[in-house]
């Protein structure tokens, strides 16, 4: 058995009730699942001993704009051990637009989730600081998602001076 259906074989066993779907394009291979485990899974992989996806190397999300889950949270993991990098990924609705924290299993996911706050406005909970990193505090939009203005908002932010 290769790596990726034991990764896959591992997390089917050790959540049973819980819905997986693996995508494999290219060579890479992908698992999505229910946003209310991620931290579960997460800590699953990053600490079991076959497998040890000790780096979070990415956090982001995409917008889909019109579909009903319209964010996927979308984790890009290593494993040193094995070296083997393994996309997870994770819906996430904008009438309930936030997901769990995982800054518990990888600190490296700390300034990754602050970006994905601050560009598409997805709320992280138990986030140790969550707060914007590029806009101002005050600046009541997020300039990822599909329906800000590709010119920006004339007069929301006060540009600096010639």
């Amino acid at each position: 058995m290769d790596l990726k259906e034991h990764v896959v074989q591992k997390l089917k066993e050790h959540f049973p009730g819980t819905n997986f779907e693996t995508t494999d394009y290219r060579d890479e291979l992908t698992i999505k699942f229910p946003k209310e485990v991620v931290v579960d899974v997460c800590s699953f992989l990053k600490f079991d001993p076959d497998l040890e996806f000790s780096f979070c190397e990415d956090v982001t999300a995409i917008d889909w704009a019109k579909r009903k889950d319209r964010f996927t949270i979308v984790y890009q993991i290593y494993s040193f051990k094995n070296n083997f990098r393994l996309r997870l990924k994770a819906d996430v609705d904008e009438s309930d637009c936030k997901i769990d924290s995982v800054t518990s299993v990888w600190k490296t996911a700390n300034w990754q989730e602050r970006e994905v706050y601050d560009m598409y406005g997805i709320s992280f909970n138990n986030h140790p600081d969550l707060r914007r990193m590029y806009m101002p505090e005050d600046f009541e939009y997020h300039p990822l998602r599909k329906d800000f203005p590709l010119m920006g908002i004339p007069g929301s932010i006060p540009l600096p001076k010639k």
